[in-house]
């Protein structure tokens, strides 16, 4: 739905991988104890407030999301927010259907990868992203809007 004083506001999407709709009950020890519906709630919020429409998906399917992220570009999406949490260690396809796109993102993750095991310190996303963050839980997504909100191409 579009708002008129929203014309040309940016135009942001979240994407979130699988078992992230668990969030609040799955290992709180690494993903803290906030949903993920309250993390979206939070940042339509912000964005908001940013003059920018924000749009959240989640799936445990990686075919649903490479077509999600294919259906950004037609969409007119500006900016991506991805935690692709399992699929950050084994998703060509999910890489392959970013680098297509061509659309900005930033990397969250809700861990510190780099403080786990040692598969997950690899990703295929990270080289291709704007920039990644790891470890601050649902505060990193926060982050990341705020520089979404801000970016322009340069850094």
């Amino acid at each position: 739905m579009s708002h008129p004083s929203m014309a040309g506001a940016k135009n942001i999407l979240v994407i979130n991988g699988p078992n992230l709709n668990l969030l609040g009950s799955r290992e709180t020890e690494f993903y803290g104890r906030d949903t993920l519906e309250a993390i979206n709630t939070r940042l339509v919020k912000r964005a908001g407030e940013g003059r920018a429409r924000l749009a959240a998906y989640q799936s445990n399917s990686e075919a649903e999301l490479v077509e999600r992220i294919q259906q950004a570009r037609a969409e007119g999406v500006d900016f991506i927010i991805i935690n692709p949490a399992a699929y950050t260690h084994t998703s060509v396809a999910m890489r392959d259907a970013l680098a297509a796109v061509g659309i900005p993102f930033v990397e969250v993750h809700l861990s510190n990868v780099f403080a786990r095991e040692s598969f997950r310190r690899e990703s295929y996303f990270t080289d291709l992203a704007v920039g990644i963050i790891s470890g601050l839980g649902a505060r990193g997504y926060e982050l990341a809007l705020e520089f979404a909100l801000e970016y322009s191409g340069k850094q």
